[in-house]
């Protein structure tokens, strides 16, 4: 609502609200009131039924529409006029259908406030409107311990859809509804609305409110009944926890697990450390730091070498990636994690049961299993794909030979990783695009710096090109695509395909468990990291949201506590805090929203941006080219997100993910002593831009004058005016 509507809403409630209690409209809604003219109303209403009902209802919904006090007497007025059905009916109707117009005021009105001054405090409980709503408020209305004005404006300002709201309370007000209405029934015989509540009725309907409660629990107790029927759980298991799967989220998984000292067994059917060390992370980091020496070699008349000329062989580039691989090993081997107390097996396991995993024809059985198995990159299924052998990020590390032409699909970090990489080393590089944008995610600022920097060096980013058929030609292979309706061609040598990933599922036994694999990506998971058996938990890429390795070793975490003492305590996963980094030249880093994110979340947030073609170091070693940009709650320090485009943005992000972990502003951040020269310190320049920006400028009028005063100088009211400056009017 515009701000003008708005406040002439607000106006018209305030004037109805007050005109009330100025004419005491309130004596109206008195029981004694009430009670004396009992026959007189009783009468009207014998000669004027439904005219009757329609005042009636009317009068009820603008009363509770505005909060106004006497809804109590109102119901039993209700029950005398009208009798027990009638008046119930009649009642229910009114009541919610004003409940929820007072629920659309506070929406309107207060919403917006609230949700930029307390978003910290607005986020769970959202959060938890979102997964529990139903039962929240259903346990609300059905307690008349809870002034139902006060739920009315609180749940406003939430995001509960009104529909919710409507048919919620419609129902969760019905049983009081009800016993109220028949106690007005017998108006004349009652002293007071406390005659009504008794402690055994307020009892009950304590109890009635909990009922939601109790079903979800009895309901849960059944579909886990149901789940495990066809199953015989061990009476004793042989080990604490299996975990299946060795790659980041199963290695971190595994060493807490024998850190707290719980028997563990850890399987892998292929090599240990999985994607991130073998055919992910390190070896595509140690692909980038090649690249970027060649760009730096290109680029050496910017740092004042007139000439730099350097030689490369393929094969040994990929070679000395193989070989940074074997270096890290150790790190992620069956040899440490056994000296961790961890028993490692390698081979295909598949559940055999909730509790029991086969693997080589041995069977293991726990009480709690951790599936880690990762994922793997999606083909897209467009003809004639197969018979162009594509790469993928697991496959692409085999290659001996550059291909001359290079065409990727997909425009994410990953694709533009190893594109930039492949064009340094020489490769004619295009990336094809589905959208109008590269790193789709991220801001179109953020994402045009990079797109800008990748077409410099050479990159053909073709947007709006949607795959339709892939073909053999003479000279190698060739790509048909839509492009804003026409049909255009792509000539290429080798195709690199890199459109997402899709989880391991396969050949784990999760049907015969009644887990649903058909068509998903993504193995679902509770917010506990739980399946739908409870006991068999997940982590990392096999259920996202992010696929990241610390995504998936943050997540290990919760798996892993939850899977040995969830009996005792649970832990939602929270996955507020954790940082996006794409390396590429320059890097994008991000942590918590962006501008994207938070304007389809409704988040109301300001932007401080700070530009690193100001920032010394940047200058010195010729990369002044990127942004810092804080999105932060208006008005407020505190950090919404950060985005940062340039060279060591991925170091620079540790301090803003500090930050937001711990509820740092950016006024502890400007506080903070930087060593000058370096990057982060534009960190801290952001920061001073935001203090910059919300300066008291009243304060420093008063302190300007206090300065002139000390100076001696006159406190004139008006300054004088330059000669030079021309008077108004003349």
């Amino acid at each position: 609502m515009k701000p003008g509507k708005k406040s002439i809403l607000l106006g018209l409630i305030a004037l109805l609200v007050l005109s009330f209690f100025l004419f005491d409209l309130g004596r109206f809604f008195d029981f004694v009131y009430i009670k004396s003219q009992q026959a007189n109303l009783s009468s009207f209403v014998e000669n004027n039924l439904w005219l009757s009902i329609g005042i009636y209802f009317a009068v009820y919904v603008i009363s509770t529409g505005l909060s106004l006090p006497g809804a109590a007497v109102l119901t039993l007025l209700g029950g005398a006029l009208f009798g027990t059905l009638t008046g119930s009916i009649v009642v229910s109707f009114a009541s919610t259908l004003g409940a929820t117009l007072a629920f659309l005021v506070a929406r309107y009105i207060a919403r917006g406030f609230v949700s930029r001054r307390f978003s910290r405090l607005l986020d769970p409980i959202n959060s938890g409107i979102a997964r529990d709503g139903v039962f929240y408020l259903l346990t609300l209305r059905l307690i008349p311990l809870f002034p139902f004005f006060a739920i009315n404006l609180v749940m406003g300002v939430t995001k509960m859809p009104v529909r919710t709201y409507y048919w919620v309370s419609q129902l969760g007000m019905l049983p009081a509804t009800i016993i109220y209405v028949n106690a007005g029934t017998q108006l004349a015989a009652l002293e007071s609305t406390q005659d009504i509540l008794s402690p055994a009725l307020l009892g009950s309907l304590a109890l009635l409110g909990l009922f939601p409660w109790i079903a979800r629990f009895g309901i849960k107790i059944a579909q886990r009944k149901r789940i495990y029927r066809k199953f015989s759980k061990p009476t004793q298991f042989d080990r604490n926890l299996i975990v299946i799967g060795a790659g980041a989220g199963g290695l971190v998984t595994a060493y807490i697990a024998a850190a707290v000292k719980a028997k563990v067994t850890l399987i892998e059917k292929n090599k240990m450390g999985g994607d991130c060390l073998n055919t992910g992370c390190v070896p595509s980091k140690a692909l980038i730091r090649t690249s970027r020496f060649l760009a730096d070699t290109r680029n050496a008349e910017q740092l004042g070498i007139r000439k730099a000329e350097v030689e490369f062989d393929f094969p040994a580039i990929m070679q000395r990636v193989q070989d940074t691989i074997k270096k890290i090993e150790p790190h992620d081997s069956v040899e440490r994690y056994e000296k961790l107390g961890v028993e490692c097996l390698s081979g295909t396991a598949k559940l055999i049961s909730p509790w029991e995993v086969e693997i080589n024809g041995q069977h293991l059985t726990a009480p709690n299993i951790v599936l880690a198995t990762g994922g793997r990159p999606k083909i897209p299924d467009i003809p004639g794909i197969n018979d162009v052998q594509p790469l993928t990020s697991d496959t692409l590390w085999g290659l001996n030979e550059l291909p001359p032409r290079l065409l990727i699909l997909g425009a994410g970090a990953i694709a533009c990783e190893l594109g930039q990489c492949f064009n340094q080393f020489g490769s004619q590089v295009t990336i094809a695009v589905r959208g109008q944008q590269i790193l789709s995610r991220e801001d179109s600022d953020a994402a045009q710096l990079v797109a800008d920097k990748l077409s410099n060096e050479g990159i053909d980013i073709r947007y709006v090109h949607k795959p339709k058929e892939f073909r053999k030609t003479e000279s190698g292979f060739q790509m048909v695509a839509d492009h804003n309706g026409e049909q255009v061609t792509i000539e290429f040598d080798r195709l690199l395909v890199a459109t997402g990933r899709i989880a391991n599922l396969e050949g784990l036994g999760l049907e015969q468990l009644g887990i649903d694999t058909q068509d998903r990506d993504l193995l679902e998971v509770d917010r506990f990291l739980q399946t739908r058996c409870p006991n068999i938990l997940a982590c990392g890429d096999l259920v996202g949201p992010h696929q990241f390795t610390h995504a998936a070793g943050h997540q290990a975490w919760y798996a892993a506590v939850n899977a040995l003492f969830g009996k005792v305590k649970k832990f939602a996963v929270d996955h507020r805090y954790i940082p996006f980094t794409t390396y590429t030249s320059p890097e994008v880093a991000r942590i918590g929203l962006n501008e994207k994110e938070a304007s389809a979340k409704g988040i109301s947030y300001e932007v401080t941006r700070y530009d690193l073609s100001d920032l010394d170091r940047a200058i010195t070693d010729s990369a002044d080219y990127g942004m810092v940009k804080v999105l932060t709650v208006p008005g407020k320090d505190r950090i919404l997100g950060v985005t940062l485009v340039g060279s060591h943005a991925s170091d620079m992000l540790a301090e803003f993910a500090l930050a937001m972990r711990h509820g740092l502003g950016l006024n502890k951040i400007l506080g903070t002593i930087h060593a000058y020269p370096t990057f982060p310190e534009a960190n801290k320049f952001a920061a001073g831009e935001w203090k910059r920006a919300h300066a008291p400028e009243k304060l420093l009028k008063w302190v300007e004058k206090y300065h002139r005063w000390r100076r001696g100088e006159k406190q004139d009211v008006t300054r004088p005016q330059p000669a030079n400056e021309a008077t108004p009017g003349k």
